[in-house]
């Protein structure tokens, strides 16, 4: 009879287990790309119809929330030929991991998607040359590199 109880509570931990994890669904623990992913407004604004590529130099590197309910991402301020431009790199936990670190003064190739985000000029990066380096940031539909899963 202690055999039967001692399953019997097996069962019931496991059956309490995936009931509980069923119920969590997607994104209620998990806080996955904190609105950089697909599906997110701030990514809808990315258009391949409007990528250009522009060189100049970084006049400053700014940790910015760009959107509420977004983390913190990587925006420079870009001196071109015609002016300065707000340059979008992405989320903060990502851009500080890539190999290449960006600073004040560095001189830079910039691929992106100009928008006009919060009634100024500004450009959402997919590539960042410095140098021989290059950092890919989104491929050519736009589609974030720190994406787990391509469409």
């Amino acid at each position: 009879m202690k055999r039967n109880g001692m399953i019997g509570m097996a069962v019931l931990a496991v059956l309490a287990v995936t009931v509980s994890m069923a119920t969590a669904g997607p994104g209620r623990g998990w806080k996955g790309s904190g609105g950089w992913g697909m599906g997110g407004g701030y990514q809808g604004m990315y258009n391949p119809a409007t990528v250009e590529t522009i060189s100049g130099t970084i006049e400053s590197i700014v940790r910015t929330v760009p959107m509420k309910g977004m983390n913190r991402g990587v925006h420079v301020t870009f001196k071109a030929e015609k002016g300065p431009v707000s340059v979008h790199l992405g989320p903060e936990w990502y851009v500080e991991r890539l190999d290449t670190e960006l600073k004040k003064g560095d001189s830079i190739e910039v691929k992106g998607s100009r928008v006009t985000f919060a009634g100024n000029p500004a450009i959402i990066a997919a590539e960042i040359k410095k140098g021989d380096a290059v950092l890919k940031l989104r491929d050519d539909n736009g589609i974030p590199a720190w994406a787990g899963w391509r469409r």
